[in-house]
């Protein structure tokens, strides 16, 4: 159960109970007046009354009056019993029908109440490490909840912190590499232009041309993570058949041998641009690297239930389900794949 029915129930279980109690009371307190003061008042009523008639009356109305009495004392009776019947089940019904407004009322009441805890938690479940600039700011008196508010957003403050240097760092790092590899590779193909350089060196100058690419590419992947890792700050709509075609021109001469085949319908998202078409061309570059000789690659673009999408199929070897989790993680790939293959 939630909480906010645990609060009924025990509100609900509280007010019954003492109500039970007051009822239980006011009867015994209603019994013990009426036993006290109406046979007191019966009792000296009578006396006077039989007084007076043994004056005035033969004995034989002495004796029917006594008769009329004891009748009288008997339907007395049975009218005080009759008024407490009557107020215990007043009682209980009043009790059951406020009941039921009280268990009402404790619902309603604790859903307010809890309603800060909602805004918390509805504030939790849409951060992550690309919006953790948000906070609950709950207004209010300086109670529990708004202290655990603010202990949260405390939290998300330093989170934040930690999440920008971290981003920092990566892009800083890899803008201080770009440097000495652009300078490297200016070198390698100047001594690949000059005449008087010998063959052997050509030759090595062209394999750490190639090396010095890779290392280009994979400063770029740095930086390109530690910028789609922020909060977007371009929002248009693109055409998914646009990033597509854009993310082909990318692959042009990495194909070889593999048959791409392209199925583009029209489908529109909003997002950045440069991001989606660095993801197409992602996702297209794995298809033709992880794929068998001779295999082939499917792209489609479309709208499906209402949303768009962008699916690449190939031919390439199954991963196992028990490391489909693993490669989703940046710059992963399965067994010896990520030091063993160029």
């Amino acid at each position: 159960m939630s909480v906010r029915t645990r609060l009924t129930l025990v509100y609900g279980s509280l007010f019954m109970a003492m109500s039970a109690v007051l009822v239980t009371v006011t009867y015994l307190l209603t019994v013990r007046t009426m036993e006290r003061r109406v046979p007191m008042r019966q009792a000296a009523d009578s006396t006077a009354t039989v007084a007076q008639l043994r004056k005035l009356a033969s004995p034989d109305a002495m004796n029917q009056l006594m008769a009329m009495k004891a009748e009288a004392d008997r339907q007395m009776a049975q009218q005080k019993q009759d008024v407490l019947q009557q107020l215990l089940q007043s009682s209980l019904v009043t009790m059951l029908v406020v009941g039921v407004l009280a268990v009402v009322t404790g619902y309603v009441v604790a859903g307010r109440m809890l309603r800060p805890l909602h805004t918390v938690t509805a504030t939790a479940r849409r951060l992550s490490e690309s919006n953790l600039y948000e906070r609950i700011a709950l207004e209010g008196p300086q109670d529990e909840i708004k202290d655990l508010a603010d202990t949260f957003d405390g939290m998300l403050d330093r989170l934040n912190r930690a999440f920008d240097t971290q981003r920092r760092f990566v892009a800083n790092a890899s803008h201080e590499l770009q440097t000495p590899l652009t300078i490297n590779r200016t070198v390698l193909e100047v001594a690949l232009a000059s005449r008087k350089s010998p063959p052997e060196t050509k030759a090595l100058a062209d394999v750490l041309l190639g090396n010095t690419a890779r290392h280009e590419r994979l400063i770029e992947g740095l930086l390109l993570l530690a910028r789609s890792e922020r909060e977007l700050g371009t929002r248009a709509g693109t055409p998914l058949p646009d990033v597509v075609r854009g993310a082909l021109d990318h692959l042009d001469g990495q194909d070889g041998d593999v048959d791409v085949e392209v199925r583009l319908s029209p489908a529109v998202v909003t997002g950045d641009p440069v991001l989606l078409e660095r993801c197409a061309v992602n996702l297209l570059e794995n298809a033709v690297k992880y794929n068998v000789k001779g295999g082939r690659v499917w792209v489609r673009t479309g709208v499906r239930d209402g949303a768009a999408f962008l699916q690449v199929v190939n031919t390439g070897r199954p991963v196992p389900s028990y490391e489909v989790g693993t490669i989703f993680e940046p710059f992963q790939r399965l067994r010896a794949d990520r030091v063993g293959s160029a």
